[in-house]
């Protein structure tokens, strides 16, 4: 309870501050290429209950849902505004609606697409999916390169399952195990920390 508390409170907090940043970027965003603002995605939540995620768009509209469900080095889908927006993690910030809804939490592991939560072994996709996703995690912080590296595969989406997955899940884990108000704290700062690094 004091958890989805914090979230309340954050994300209520986050939204009414961040409100005149978020109209801005959602008129760049629309201005930029033809589309919604919005990406919405169907992902995993809280005990395998699916919802859809709230991302600014960053790459071409696509109704046919055509490509990898991975972003691989410099993709081509990727839009001039997307770009910068996913550099400063900016396009992030609509899942403070999921978190206010409830569908997600400020920290926790990153929720996936059923494709990928298909190849969780059986005792971590109970454990992992325990708790809410969050908009940050451990494997955020350590992955925000992830793009870049899975470009050096042969393979990017075998890569990903194979190599990138495992220890996704293993931190996720982890952090189930210590998972309090503290250490979301503690990963809140950290995450904005290598925000500002990588700026």
């Amino acid at each position: 309870m004091s958890k989805r508390l914090f979230d309340w409170v954050m994300s209520s907090l986050g939204l009414l501050a961040l409100g005149p940043l978020l109209i801005l970027i959602a008129l760049v965003v629309k201005l930029d290429s033809p589309g919604p603002v919005f990406f919405r995605q169907e992902r995993v939540g809280r005990f395998g209950v699916p919802f859809r995620i709230h991302k600014f768009r960053t790459m071409r509209h696509d109704p046919a849902g055509s490509g990898l469900q991975i972003t691989v080095g410099a993709d081509r889908r990727i839009t001039r505004v997307g770009q910068f927006l996913r550099g400063s993690k900016l396009d992030e910030l609509p899942q403070l609606i999921d978190v206010w809804q409830g569908t997600m939490s400020l920290v926790g592991p990153r929720p996936e697409v059923p494709r990928y939560v298909a190849h969780y072994p059986a005792a971590l996709r109970d454990k992992v999916l325990s708790v809410r996703p969050g908009i940050t995690d451990i494997a955020s912080i350590e992955y925000r390169d992830e793009s870049a590296v899975l470009a050096r595969a042969a393979d990017p989406e075998r890569a990903y399952i194979d190599e990138v997955l495992p220890h996704k899940l293993a931190l996720a884990a982890s952090y189930v195990d210590q998972a309090s108000v503290w250490l979301d704290i503690r990963l809140i700062l950290r995450t904005i920390g290598a925000i500002v690094r990588s700026g």
